[in-house]
């Protein structure tokens, strides 16, 4: 048998196994409000045989979101609406972490309160991505984003409270722990990334300094769940796509010397787990070997990958001791059992690309399970 069925221990928590299902934006929530209702609680429900899964990014605060109809975790109907979420997947035996989410300047006007800016670490407008935003009931357009403007330092320490907030009520809502997403040059991959942070105040400038935003958010989500059941996404890109995207990321001058500090100081805080999304565009190149082996040796924690995962491949990282949990995005959207799949090699659905942002139970609840 695969040791992708070996049980994994993730700080006080025993996985059953090491296929996750990994943060996945689907924009289903209910309206109004970005309320996670019956469909999302069917979805999580149908996927609890992963031995961890994380929700899709899950705004922290109204300004946070990028995209239409995702859901939130700042108002007590989504706490409520999450709550039928955690239940159904406990009820299934699963372990369900919340993806706190920030998207900072990765917005637009429309999405924003007030129609107001979205912010940013500095008012330097996204390029290369798009943001998505309801043209009415159901109906929406993908469009580029609005020029943000800088938070101020006050703003800043607000931000990171507003983590700590949505951490407790990620808590209310049942989650077994949360994720930080700090990946896709969203909010904290802004404050890290020499690109789009030029402040002068203790939040840029030196890397330490382009780090403390992503220090204090850890910190304060750690001291509602404790550090082990806190885990840190990030994309660490050593190149770059012209393909037209909705999210990407930001590639950095020394993307291992980032992102090993950044492990580094994830370690020091005994963070419980980091996860990597690696480039995921058609014939993106594979993640440099020394940087997987540096990030082993800089922190010590399970480890998890994603990003056009096949079995094969996760089983390969898994003998060579660089990852410990591996994601499977499309995979296990058209895959409900993707698990046993694994296990008894079964055949796999294709997944229906048309349908994986907004719609109904079409292409989200309605692939089938295996049956012989």
């Amino acid at each position: 048998m695969s040791s992708l069925f070996a049980p994994l221990t993730l700080g006080d928590l025993s996985l059953r196994n090491r296929i996750a299902l990994p943060p996945l934006t689907r924009c289903r929530s209910e309206q109004p409000g970005n309320v996670p209702g019956t469909m999302m609680v069917d979805y999580y429900r149908q996927r609890a045989s992963a031995g961890f899964m994380v929700t899709e990014g899950t705004q922290i605060e109204p300004r946070g979101q990028g995209y239409a109809w995702t859901p939130g975790i700042h108002s007590e109907a989504q706490i409520a609406g999450w709550r039928k979420v955690t239940d159904a997947v406990h009820a299934e035996g699963g372990i369900l972490f919340c993806q706190l989410w920030h998207v900072g300047r990765v917005s637009h006007n429309e999405l924003q309160p007030g129609k107001q800016p979205p912010v940013a670490p500095s008012a330097v407008a996204a390029s290369g991505v798009r943001v998505f935003i309801e043209t009415g009931p159901g109906a929406g357009i993908l469009t580029e984003p609005s020029m943000p403007r800088e938070l101020t330092t006050s703003e800043v320490k607000a931000i990171v409270a507003m983590y700590r907030t949505a951490a407790e009520n990620a808590k209310k809502a049942g989650f077994d722990g949360i994720e930080l997403h700090a990946a896709n040059g969203y909010l904290i991959n802004q404050f890290i990334s020499e690109h789009t942070n030029f402040r002068t105040d203790e939040y840029g400038g030196s890397l330490d300094n382009r780090l403390r935003f992503l220090r204090e958010v850890t910190e304060a989500v750690s001291s509602v769940f404790g550090s082990h059941r806190v885990g840190v996404r990030f994309a660490p890109l050593f190149s770059s796509t012209e393909e037209e995207r909705v999210y990407l990321g930001l590639v950095e001058s020394d993307p291992q010397a980032t992102y090993l500090r950044a492990a580094q100081m994830l370690n020091a805080l005994e963070t419980g787990y980091l996860s990597i999304a690696e480039a995921d565009w058609d014939n993106s190149p594979d993640m440099p070997e020394d940087f997987r082996k540096a990030l082993r040796e800089a922190f010590r924690s399970p480890i998890m990958y994603s990003g056009r995962y096949t079995k094969e491949k996760a089983e390969r990282m898994l003998e060579k001791g660089w990852g410990d949990l591996f994601g499977f995005g499309r995979t296990f959207i058209a895959n409900p059992d993707l698990p046993a799949r694994f296990k008894m090699g079964y055949p796999l659905n294709d997944v229906d690309s048309a349908s994986l942002y907004g719609g109904s139970q079409k292409g989200y609840t309605d692939y089938p399970f295996y049956s012989a």
